[in-house]
């Protein structure tokens, strides 16, 4: 049995186009320059996560066919979101998942580590639900153990406030014990990507590794 079996890592990602993605961002830096920013920092999250042996990797997208997008290696399976609120989405995936710990982020935060994600599932390992948190009172991360049910979960969360982490927080049972792991920025401002800059430098397009790749000639 490998090291990862039975651990899923699920992340959430629009079609990588101008329009689409990264509206918010769009309005301070324009949508040419607000998708080129999603395609490579999608592309810096799939590569970075996307093979890693501690967990197997699933994209869940909400538009279809997908594979027409390079940013998205053809190794990583899809997975439909299907329609609704985030809440709709994230819990219908996690449901048609099998049994197991299961951690879920967006793409939102791309200087997210592996490390990030080893500890999430370390923490499931004695908690029932994990969250990464964001500076702007929302989250880049939600996991949970799942050895138990959570009715209710992401009922009458404020999506897109500032309350999200906090209302998610208390849409679970109240038996249920927690964890968070480091605070991030979510970039949905050119403020955002500015501060995002200065931490990781800029985001370049790369090769993929031969795993990732549909051809030799295929880059993120």
């Amino acid at each position: 049995m490998r090291p990862g079996w039975g651990r899923r890592l699920v992340v959430f990602a629009k079609p990588p186009l101008a329009g689409r993605a990264k509206t918010r961002l769009a309005r301070d830096v324009g949508s040419a320059q607000a998708a080129s920013f999603y395609r490579l920092a999608t592309g810096r999250l799939l590569h970075r996560l996307g093979r890693d042996p501690r967990w197997e990797t699933a994209l869940a997208v909400n538009a279809l066919p997908a594979e027409r997008f390079a940013c998205w290696p053809a190794a990583i399976p899809r997975l439909s979101q299907g329609g609704g609120s985030l809440g709709d989405r994230m819990g219908r995936v996690m449901a048609a998942l099998p049994p197991g710990p299961v951690v879920v982020i967006g793409t939102d935060s791309p200087q997210i580590e592996p490390s990030d994600i080893a500890s999430a599932f370390g923490a499931l390992g004695s908690r029932d639900a994990v969250f990464g948190p964001a500076l702007d009172g929302g989250y880049w991360l939600i996991g949970l153990a799942r050895r138990r049910p959570a009715p209710g979960l992401f009922e009458s969360v404020r999506w897109s406030t500032d309350h999200a982490l906090a209302d998610t927080e208390a849409s679970l049972p109240e038996a249920f014990t927690t964890a968070r792991l480091r605070r991030l920025r979510d970039v949905d401002s050119g403020e955002d990507r500015r501060a995002l800059r200065s931490a990781l430098g800029p985001l370049r397009a790369g090769p993929w590794p031969a795993w990732a790749a549909r051809s030799a000639g295929e880059r993120a």
